[in-house]
C-alpha cells in the first residue's frame, strides 16, 4: 500500500536517534502546562529537518506542516509531551534530573516517535500527495488538557484524519494493540463535604457524626452504578480520598469525599451527577447535617471511527504480520485525544512497550515505570506506513 521508496533514507540511525531524543527528554522532564524547554527542543528539532514549517501555537505546543508535491489529503499526528509529579526510582542512567517530577507514562516516548516520523517524511516530500501535521501537544495529564486549547488555535481546521499512540507498559513489545469503538473513558471528578456538628467522641447524641454520615455516602454511591445505570453501559465511581477528624476522641464538624467517575455513554455520563447528588442529599438530610457537591466533567470519551481503525489495523498488518496484531478491549482511564476526534475521524491505538523478562513491568504512573524503547522504532515505522495509506485512498 505504500508508495514511498525509503530506501535513500537511513532508517537505523533515526531509530536511534529517536532514542536520543527520548532518553534526553526523560532527563528533563516537565510538568503540564510548563512544558517550556521541552517545547523548544522539539521545535529545534524540527527546523533542523528542513521542509517543514514549524509554529508554536501556544507557549508550551509546537505543531509542524509538512507539505506533499502533490494535492490530497490533510492527516494529523498526535504526540503529548508533559510529565507527572513524580519521584523517578527507576535506576536508569538517565533518569530524570528534576526533583519530584518524571516521564512516567511514555510521552517522552511519543514525542520521539512524532520527531522520528517527521524526519522520514520529511525527506519524502516528493512522494506526498496532501498535507501531514506534526501535533506535539503540552499538558495532556492535567484538566482542561492541550488538546481542546489547540483545537481551538486552530490545528484541527481542514485536517481529514488524526491518528496517534500512547505506549502501553501492560502490552508485550512487539504488539500492537487495536480498539474499535469505545476505547477510554470520559474521567469526570467530584468532591463532597458532608457537614455535620462536631463534639467529643464519648458524647455522640451531641454531635451529627460526620463521619458515620459520610461513610454512608460513599456506601450509597456505589448503588447508582448496581441499580441506576443499564448494565450494558460501563461506569466505574471510585471514592479515591475521605478526610475527617484529627484525634481519637473528637468526632469532627466536616469530612472531605474526592473521588473520580468514568463512563463512555453521553447521556449516562450527563445523568450520573444527578444520581450523586440526590443520594447525598438524602442521606444528609435524613441525619440532619448539610452537604456541598461539586462535579467537573473532564476529557470526553475516546472514541475510535471503525473506518480510520480499519486501515490502522491493516496499516499494523501489513507492516508486522497479523500475529502481531491484536483487538483489544476499551479501559476506563482517560486520554484527552477525544478533542481532536471531535474534529476529525480518529483512531488511537497501542504500541506493546512491556518487557517481563527485562523487567519493565510497572504500570504507568509508577515509579519505576519504564518502556522497552524498541516500541519506539516500532512506532515511527507505523506512523509512516499510516501516512501513506491514508493518504492514498
Amino acid at each position: 500500500m505504500v508508495k514511498a521508496d525509503l530506501q535513500h533514507i537511513s532508517l537505523k540511525e533515526v531509530y536511534q536517534e529517536a532514542i536520543e531524543w527520548r532518553r534526553y527528554l526523560h532527563a528533563h522532564p516537565e510538568l503540564s502546562f510548563h512544558e517550556v524547554n521541552t517545547a523548544k527542543f522539539v521545535y529545534e528539532t524540527l527546523k533542523a529537518f528542513g521542509g517543514i514549517d514549524v509554529t508554536r501555537p501556544t507557549k508550551t505546543s509546537v505543531l509542524g506542516v509538512l507539505k506533499g508535491s502533490l494535492p490530497g489529503k490533510t492527516i494529523a499526528i498526535r504526540a503529548d509531551m508533559d510529565a507527572l509529579p513524580i519521584e523517578e526510582n527507576s535506576g536508569v542512567p538517565y533518569s530524570s534530573q528534576t526533583p519530584g517530577v518524571m516521564h512516567a507514562c511514555g510521552h517522552d516516548g511519543h514525542t520521539a516517535i512524532l520527531l522520528g516520523a517527521a524526519k522520514i517524511l520529511s525527506q519524502c516530500k516528493d512522494d506526498i500527495a496532501g498535507e501531514i501535521r506534526f501535533i506535539f501537544q503540552h499538558a495532556e495529564e492535567l484538566y482542561p488538557g492541550g488538546a481542546e486549547e489547540l483545537v481551538q488555535h486552530g490545528v484541527m481546521n481542514g485536517v481529514d484524519v488524526v491518528i496517534g499512540t500512547h505506549l502501553w507498559s501492560p502490552l508485550e513489545i512487539g504488539k500492537i494493540g487495536i480498539v474499535y469503538g469505545p476505547m477510554m473513558a470520559a474521567p469526570d471528578t467530584f468532591q463532597i463535604f458532608v457537614n455535620g456538628k462536631g463534639g467529643h467522641a464519648a458524647m455522640p447524641q451531641d454531635t451529627v457524626d460526620s463521619i458515620a454520615i459520610a461513610s454512608q455516602v460513599v456506601t450509597n454511591l456505589q448503588h447508582i452504578v448496581s441499580r441506576n445505570i443499564d448494565p450494558l453501559k460501563p461506569v466505574v465511581i471510585s471514592v479515591a480520598k475521605f478526610v475527617g477528624g484529627t484525634t481519637h476522641n473528637v468526632i469532627p464538624g466536616s469530612v472531605e469525599i474526592m473521588g473520580t467517575v468514568r463512563s463512555f455513554d453521553p447521556e449516562v455520563r450527563k445523568e450520573i451527577p444527578k444520581h450523586m447528588e440526590r443520594i447525598v442529599k438524602g442521606i444528609t438530610s435524613a441525619h440532619d447535617a448539610d452537604y456541598a457537591f461539586r462535579y467537573e466533567f473532564g476529557y470526553r470519551a475516546v472514541i475510535n471511527h471503525e473506518e480510520i481503525t480499519k486501515v490502522m489495523e491493516d496499516t499494523a498488518i501489513e507492516v508486522y504480520g497479523k500475529e502481531d496484531v491484536v483487538r483489544m478491549d476499551p479501559t476506563m482511564v482517560g486520554e484527552d485525544f477525544s478533542a481532536y476526534q471531535q474534529a476529525a475521524k480518529g483512531c488511537f491505538f497501542y504500541i506493546g512497550a512491556g518487557n517481563k523478562e527485562q523487567g519493565i513491568i510497572y504500570p504507568h504512573h509508577h515509579e519505576q515505570f519504564m518502556i522497552d524503547e524498541r516500541s519506539i522504532e516500532k512506532g515511527i515505522n507505523l506512523f509512516v506506513h499510516a501516512v501513506f495509506n491514508f493518504l492514498s485512498q
